[in-house]
């Protein structure tokens, strides 16, 4: 417990917090994807509270500073109120009450400060490590099997389609993420995930993660589009799978794997909206890419027709 001493008195402080070290502990503890994941949003609860304790903390110097001024101008002791926001000059007729008061409260903040930004170092490195661990688990566990997937292609006339795969749980969506991206999800039950803020609204395609404000977690088409292809070695994404397909003449096409019930439906971006309704080229091209994955041992497929 740190404590601060203002004038004659002393405020009691809370207990420094653990930091990082139980998150870790659980990651380290046990090798499960789903356990590193648990560490990870443990460590950003852990963040998210040290985080309002520093505020609340700041505030609360903020609050001694104001109250002692505020006494000090009662006894008649103070300078004009233009002199703040610091307490007094040292010509200040308080003289060395004031002067010592002022100088206890500079460093109390001083420490503050020096322990946020400790805390917020431990946090950055523990996090680091988080996702290398969950980076490297997710490459083992894909150099160790092939996820399964089942295509299946629902004719409408001879030259449109909707395509459905089979849905996958457990550890399969993460290591779909990596596979089609090159990169993780920042949470484990993302492709699951039908929970939404407001009922009159289909569920968000993003988390309020990883830079994504809570405003930004509903883009259309292109602006998720844009995220998908973003920097950073983390994607927030929801309820959806993103898939890159090549075009014949260079570039590809962003595709997403839709949760649906018993399915995940493929989708198209097509300016600012997502289409279900595929071209017969793009059915086939979708398909191929699948079984390019399929050829090269990175995924196990079947593909029913019907």
């Amino acid at each position: 417990m740190s404590d601060t001493t203002q004038g004659g008195g002393v405020v009691k402080h809370a207990p420094d917090a653990q930091g990082p070290d139980a998150a870790l502990a659980r990651l380290r503890a046990l090798e499960t994807l789903e356990s590193g994941y648990e560490a990870w949003l443990e460590l950003k609860l852990e963040q998210a509270a040290a985080r309002l304790r520093f505020r609340e903390e700041r505030e609360r110097l903020e609050q001694q500073g104001s109250f002692l001024l505020g006494a000090v101008r009662a006894a008649g002791l103070a300078p004009p109120a233009s002199a703040e926001p610091g307490l007094v000059s040292g010509a200040a007729p308080a003289g060395d009450f004031l002067r010592d008061a002022e100088e206890k409260l500079t460093q109390a903040r001083e420490a503050v400060a020096r322990r946020e930004a400790e805390s917020e170092a431990r946090h950055a490195e523990a996090f680091a490590e988080i996702r290398a661990t969950l980076r490297d688990r997710i490459q083992r566990y894909l150099g160790a099997s092939r996820p399964a997937l089942t295509l299946m292609l629902r004719r409408l006339g001879a030259e449109r389609s909707i395509l459905h795969l089979s849905r996958v749980t457990g550890d399969t969506p993460a290591l779909l993420c990596f596979l089609f991206s090159g990169r993780i999800p920042s949470r484990h039950g993302f492709l699951l995930d039908d929970s939404t803020e407001d009922v009159s609204l289909a569920p968000a395609p993003l988390y309020a993660d990883e830079g994504v404000a809570p405003a930004e977690v509903r883009p259309d088409a292109a602006a998720l589009e844009a995220r998908m292809r973003g920097e950073g070695d983390v994607l927030p994404l929801k309820g959806f799978l993103p898939v890159f397909v090549p075009k014949p003449g260079g570039g590809d096409d962003f595709f997403r794997l839709l949760q649906r019930g018993a399915v995940l439906e493929v989708e198209i971006a097509d300016g600012s909206a997502f289409r279900n309704v595929l071209t017969r080229e793009e059915s086939e091209r979708f398909a191929g890419h699948l079984l390019r994955l399929k050829l090269e041992g990175r995924i196990g497929l079947e593909i029913e027709v019907g």
